[in-house]
């Protein structure tokens, strides 16, 4: 085992307790070893075990107070149980009071090995787990991502599994789904977080002024260039390059990036000598990179570089109950930048927002905040300042989460809804604008789980 498990040895037999010791010292573990209970709990007391293997019959202080006192002091330790005794009550208690294994005697010190190798790795993958739930909440506390659908859930636990590591990350999704924020999620719970996020649009240049943004340029390297000037690459030494929209850099740039990732160096323009780099790479797309490589626009082993970890970031249509809590998040940002007191969104409006299929995902929503916003004087969003095509829902327009035409009876359910709701759940009044009898509507609210 790695870095040293501690585990200590209780046990009265000078002869078992020497020979269990060998044993666990022969497989790498830091062994201590206790010839009574009333020892073991001064130990306790003073050092840190990952693993208690104790005897259970012991004069003064038996095993079963060697394990109380062990699960006071030190809760996450493992306890074994040994006794040359063994009952079922007993081994029934011990296991009741925190006992990771009951070992009756006489014992195969392979079986014991055995044992206590599986009690460490479950109290390591316990450890784990905690800390990474501790990160995925802090990460939701701290993120600039806003969500708490089960898609973006997902999204999360897996910025927080990669992100302490210095892997390559791949962010696929649809334009506007917020591919830069959780770039910056990554490196912000990164050990490079003390250093810079450097983002670069690969879109956004032609293939020479490329190649000057990324890798810098020498003095007089060419006409106008007066002095030396660091690339991003270089300037995210230390940290993180986000790459946005790779899929649209050239296969001639591609070529150069592949080798800053390979061998961890680059060349200005104009320069002699290499350059070290330590960068961490996360790219984005909302391309079909299968497509690209496959018509050799996209090189295959610079995407296998790049993507080591693929991150899906959903579409807000998939993202179930996200759409409201990003406008009220919006709403809150774009009132104070607008000096506003719009602290609401009134109910219809909240209704067609939900409903609506958000083609343009996150970015077009915050842009139908920051509309909403600028031509509201009074306290709340109203369905008048959204746009037409909002207000204006339709069977063509609303779309279901797949982004498929809904099916009649999601249509008919919708619009049930819909009645209620603007009739105060009168079941009476509902049913007489539906021309239908109250039955009818009875029934077809069961069916529909309305009621």
């Amino acid at each position: 085992m790695t870095d040293k498990d501690a585990i200590l040895v209780v046990e009265d037999e000078q002869i078992a307790r020497r020979n269990l010791s060998h044993i666990l010292e022969k497989e790498g573990y830091a062994v201590t070893a206790a010839e009574s209970g009333a020892k073991a709990l001064s130990l306790l007391k003073s050092g840190h075990f990952d693993l208690v293997i104790t005897d259970l019959k012991m004069e003064k202080v038996d095993g079963m107070a060697v394990m109380a006192r062990a699960k006071a002091l030190q809760p996450h330790a493992e306890v074994i149980m040994i006794t040359g005794h063994a009952t079922v009550d007993s081994a029934v208690e011990a296991m009741k009071k925190g006992a990771y294994y009951y070992i009756a005697k006489p014992y195969k010190l392979e079986e014991v090995k055995k044992i206590a190798r599986e009690a460490l790795i479950k109290r390591r993958l316990f450890l784990e787990n905690r800390e990474l739930k501790a990160s995925i909440k802090q990460l939701r506390k701290d993120s600039p991502i806003i969500g708490r659908s089960r898609a973006m859930a997902s999204v999360l636990e897996t910025i927080a599994q990669i992100a302490p590591s210095d892997i390559n990350v791949m962010l696929m999704g649809e334009s506007g789904t917020g591919k830069e924020l959780a770039a910056r999620a990554i490196h912000d719970m990164s050990h490079r977080s003390d250093n810079r996020f450097v983002a670069f649009n690969c879109g956004s240049f032609t293939e020479e002024l490329m190649a000057n943004e990324l890798f810098g340029h020498e003095k007089d390297a060419f006409t106008g260039a007066t002095r030396r000037k660091a690339g991003l690459i270089e300037s995210a030494h230390g940290g993180t390059l986000f790459l946005d929209e790779v899929g649209d850099m050239p296969l001639s740039m591609q070529v150069k990036l592949l080798r800053v990732i390979q061998e961890r160096e680059i060349m200005r323009v104009g320069g002699v000598e290499p350059l070290s780099v330590d960068v961490r790479f996360i790219a984005a797309t909302h391309r079909d990179m299968a497509e690209d490589i496959a018509r050799g626009d996209f090189r295959q082993d610079l995407f296998y570089r790049l993507n080591v970890i693929t991150i899906q970031l959903p579409p807000l249509s998939e993202r179930n109950g996200d759409a409201l809590l990003l406008a009220m998040h919006f709403l809150a940002r774009k009132s104070r930048e607008m000096s506003k007191d719009i602290r609401e969104i009134e109910k219809e409006a909240a209704d067609l927002l939900a409903q609506y299929s958000w083609p343009g995902n996150v970015r077009e929503l915050e842009n139908v905040i920051e509309r909403a916003v600028a031509l509201q004087n009074g306290p709340a969003i109203t369905v008048d300042n959204l746009p037409d095509y909002i207000r204006n829902i339709s069977v063509e327009t609303y779309r279901r989460k797949s982004g498929a035409i809904p099916t009649l009876i999601e249509q008919e359910k919708r619009y049930i809804r819909w009645v209620l709701e603007k009739t105060g759940w009168n079941k009476t009044q509902a049913a007489k604008i539906m021309d239908i009898d109250r039955v009818s509507l009875w029934r077809k609210m069961k069916r529909y789980g309305l009621e």
